[in-house]
Protein backbone atom coordinates (compact mmCIF):
# COMPACT_ATOMS: atom_id res chain seq x y z
CA UNK A 1 0.00 0.00 0.00
CA UNK A 2 1.53 3.57 -1.26
CA UNK A 3 0.17 6.95 0.33
CA UNK A 4 0.06 9.71 -1.90
CA UNK A 5 0.40 14.19 -0.86
CA UNK A 6 0.29 16.26 -2.22
CA UNK A 7 0.84 19.91 -2.03
CA UNK A 8 1.92 22.64 -3.36
CA UNK A 9 -1.54 24.49 -4.53
CA UNK A 10 -2.39 27.69 -3.91
CA UNK A 11 -4.20 31.38 -5.74
CA UNK A 12 -2.37 32.69 -8.41
CA UNK A 13 -2.98 35.36 -10.96
CA UNK A 14 -3.41 33.81 -14.63
CA UNK A 15 0.05 33.75 -16.05
CA UNK A 16 1.92 33.12 -12.89
CA UNK A 17 3.42 29.44 -11.65
CA UNK A 18 3.34 26.67 -9.27
CA UNK A 19 4.89 23.91 -8.61
CA UNK A 20 2.63 21.11 -7.04
CA UNK A 21 4.52 17.59 -5.63
CA UNK A 22 3.19 14.41 -4.82
CA UNK A 23 5.44 12.56 -1.87
CA UNK A 24 5.00 9.01 -1.55
CA UNK A 25 4.94 7.01 1.78
CA UNK A 26 6.83 3.85 0.03
CA UNK A 27 10.06 3.11 -1.27
CA UNK A 28 8.00 1.05 -3.71
CA UNK A 29 6.85 3.84 -5.84
CA UNK A 30 9.94 4.24 -7.63
CA UNK A 31 8.40 1.18 -9.77
CA UNK A 32 5.68 2.89 -10.17
CA UNK A 33 4.56 5.27 -13.03
CA UNK A 34 2.62 8.27 -12.16
CA UNK A 35 -0.09 10.45 -13.30
CA UNK A 36 -1.79 13.48 -12.43
CA UNK A 37 -5.74 14.87 -12.71
CA UNK A 38 -7.60 17.27 -11.84
CA UNK A 39 -11.42 17.96 -11.66
CA UNK A 40 -13.23 21.51 -11.65
CA UNK A 41 -15.95 22.14 -9.89
CA UNK A 42 -19.02 19.86 -11.12
CA UNK A 43 -16.95 18.15 -13.59
CA UNK A 44 -15.64 14.81 -13.66
CA UNK A 45 -11.56 14.41 -12.57
CA UNK A 46 -9.31 13.86 -16.08
CA UNK A 47 -5.87 13.52 -17.31
CA UNK A 48 -3.70 15.66 -17.02
CA UNK A 49 -0.16 14.32 -17.22
CA UNK A 50 1.51 10.97 -17.00
CA UNK A 51 5.40 9.88 -16.41
CA UNK A 52 6.72 6.15 -16.65
CA UNK A 53 8.66 4.64 -13.91
CA UNK A 54 11.83 5.42 -15.42
CA UNK A 55 11.11 9.41 -15.89
CA UNK A 56 11.77 8.42 -19.29
CA UNK A 57 8.51 8.79 -20.78
CA UNK A 58 5.68 11.22 -20.77
CA UNK A 59 2.83 12.05 -21.98
CA UNK A 60 0.33 15.33 -21.78
CA UNK A 61 -3.38 15.95 -22.22
CA UNK A 62 -3.26 18.63 -25.33
CA UNK A 63 -4.14 21.69 -23.34
CA UNK A 64 -1.38 22.01 -20.82
CA UNK A 65 1.61 20.57 -23.49
CA UNK A 66 4.46 23.62 -23.27
CA UNK A 67 2.90 24.90 -19.75
CA UNK A 68 3.34 22.25 -17.63
CA UNK A 69 5.80 19.31 -17.03
CA UNK A 70 5.94 16.66 -15.30
CA UNK A 71 8.51 15.12 -13.28
CA UNK A 72 9.55 13.13 -10.39
CA UNK A 73 12.95 12.40 -8.21
CA UNK A 74 12.39 8.43 -7.07
CA UNK A 75 15.15 9.06 -4.53
CA UNK A 76 12.59 11.30 -2.96
CA UNK A 77 9.63 9.13 -3.41
CA UNK A 78 8.54 12.66 -5.14
CA UNK A 79 6.79 13.23 -8.14
CA UNK A 80 6.14 16.93 -9.27
CA UNK A 81 3.89 19.06 -11.74
CA UNK A 82 5.47 22.10 -13.01
CA UNK A 83 2.50 24.32 -13.75
CA UNK A 84 3.15 28.12 -16.51
CA UNK A 85 1.21 29.81 -17.81
CA UNK A 86 -1.58 29.14 -15.79
CA UNK A 87 -4.87 30.09 -16.88
CA UNK A 88 -8.06 30.45 -15.20
CA UNK A 89 -9.65 27.10 -16.72
CA UNK A 90 -6.62 25.29 -14.74
CA UNK A 91 -8.73 26.35 -11.57
CA UNK A 92 -9.18 22.80 -10.66
CA UNK A 93 -8.58 20.57 -7.54
CA UNK A 94 -5.40 18.56 -8.88
CA UNK A 95 -4.60 14.90 -7.62
CA UNK A 96 -1.22 12.48 -8.54
CA UNK A 97 -1.99 8.79 -8.34
CA UNK A 98 0.38 5.94 -9.19
CA UNK A 99 0.33 2.18 -10.72
CA UNK A 100 -1.70 2.62 -13.82
CA UNK A 101 -3.04 -0.80 -15.34
CA UNK A 102 -4.12 -1.13 -18.46
CA UNK A 103 -3.91 2.11 -19.80
CA UNK A 104 -2.81 5.76 -18.62
CA UNK A 105 -5.90 7.89 -19.35
CA UNK A 106 -8.51 7.45 -16.80
CA UNK A 107 -8.83 7.39 -13.44
CA UNK A 108 -10.10 4.07 -12.79
CA UNK A 109 -6.85 2.70 -14.24
CA UNK A 110 -4.85 3.87 -10.71
CA UNK A 111 -4.48 2.19 -8.08
CA UNK A 112 -3.25 4.44 -5.51
CA UNK A 113 -4.57 8.05 -5.15
CA UNK A 114 -3.70 11.16 -3.54
CA UNK A 115 -6.26 13.72 -1.25
CA UNK A 116 -5.77 16.63 -3.83
CA UNK A 117 -4.61 19.92 -3.48
CA UNK A 118 -6.58 23.05 -4.48
CA UNK A 119 -5.00 25.14 -7.05
CA UNK A 120 -7.19 28.40 -8.00
CA UNK A 121 -5.88 30.85 -11.02
CA UNK A 122 -7.66 34.07 -10.95
CA UNK A 123 -7.89 36.25 -13.88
Amino acid sequence: QVQLAESGGGLVQAGGSLRLSCAASERTFSSYAVGWFRQAPGKDRVFVAHMDATGWSTTYTDSVKGRFTISRDNAKKTAYLQMNSLKPEDTAVYYCAAYPRGGIYHDSQYLYWGQGTQVTVSS
